[in-house]
């Protein structure tokens, strides 16, 4: 297992599948190494631009052995549990762990609103069941329910829950964040827009689909932003916003799955029902690519 904190860029990870379901294993590995010859600190498989929600259990489970045997070690392996029940998640939570992951990325999908008690009691019993890190992840744009200030707080009492990645964009939600855990919990921004200004009020880095086919380029960001240096750090983010404003016009997936297919990784379209990317749009995202110095690739 890969040890210390968490910092830096976390690629949330693809999941190539082929047209019978099977995991494409040569591809992901690939993929991980190459991710981590880029410099990236970590790899966070089943985040949403994993597509968790359209996967069944094996599908998941296959997916993080691949990850974490690639890893090797190299860098932390995070990856993300999501259930409509406690049960269920605690049950997915122990299994990452006997896998050799070295984090939990905690979501909580509902479908029907849950109260703070509900919330809290979902993330605790996650935390409760392994002895890893655990990421607490809220996205207010996706969640049926999702996390209060006040359950935030509640929350990072917990000796394990250790950070946060928010993807509201909204930078004093996370001022509120910050204030409220009191250096208990470190939080991660969700995208590349916002990153230098997570960094600048005391964010550790952030975990975001586009770093997969821009990995160099938010490495740059990172250690500019770890440096001080906000000027190069800003123009930087500036470039790297025409990524995700292609990404916010089409679905995601098919968006980070057809810019790594321009990249010359065979992982296919997003699963269905989500629409493939137009041709419209994979030329769009090429455009973006090229704007943002990728098209050279960083595949081996």
């Amino acid at each position: 297992m890969a040890t210390g904190r968490f910092h830096g860029v976390f690629p949330y990870l693809v999941s190539p599948i082929s047209h019978s379901g099977e995991i494409m294993s040569e591809v992901l590995e690939r993929l991980c190494n190459d991710l981590i010859a880029a410099g990236v600190h970590g790899l966070t498989p089943l985040g949403s631009t994993g597509e968790f929600a359209y996967l069944n259990w094996a599908q998941r489970r296959r997916i993080v052995e691949v990850v974490v045997r690639a890893a090797r070690g190299r860098v932390p392996v995070v990856a993300g549990v999501a259930s409509t029940t406690i049960a269920d998640a605690v049950f997915q939570a122990r299994e990452m762990q006997e896998l050799g992951c070295d984090g939990i990325l905690a979501i909580l999908e509902a479908y029907f609103p849950i109260s703070d008690e509900g919330v809290c009691a979902y993330f605790t019993g996650i935390a409760e069941a392994v002895t890893l890190p655990v990421v607490l992840y809220t996205n207010p744009n996706f969640q049926r329910s999702d996390l209060s200030l006040a359950a935030i707080e509640r929350l990072s009492l917990i000796p394990n829950i250790r950070y946060i990645k928010d993807a509201s964009y909204n930078t004093g939600r996370l001022l509120s964040i910050i204030n409220r855990v009191d250096g208990r919990m470190e939080v991660f921004a969700a995208s590349a827009h916002i990153p230098a200004c997570v960094m600048l009020i005391g964010g550790k880095g952030w975990m975001a689909g586009p770093a997969c086919i821009v990995p160099e380029q938010c490495v740059e960001l990172y250690e500019h932003c770890r440096r001080g240096d906000w000027q190069a750090a800003i123009e930087l983010q500036k470039t790297l916003w025409g990524i995700n404003q292609v990404f916010a016009k089409y679905n995601l997936a098919a968006s980070i799955k057809g810019g790594l297919e321009l990249l010359g990784y065979a992982v296919g379209g997003p699963l269905p029902p989500q629409p493939p990317l137009s041709p419209e749009g994979i030329e769009e995202v090429r455009l973006a690519l090229a704007n943002a110095g990728a098209l050279r690739g960083f595949a081996s």
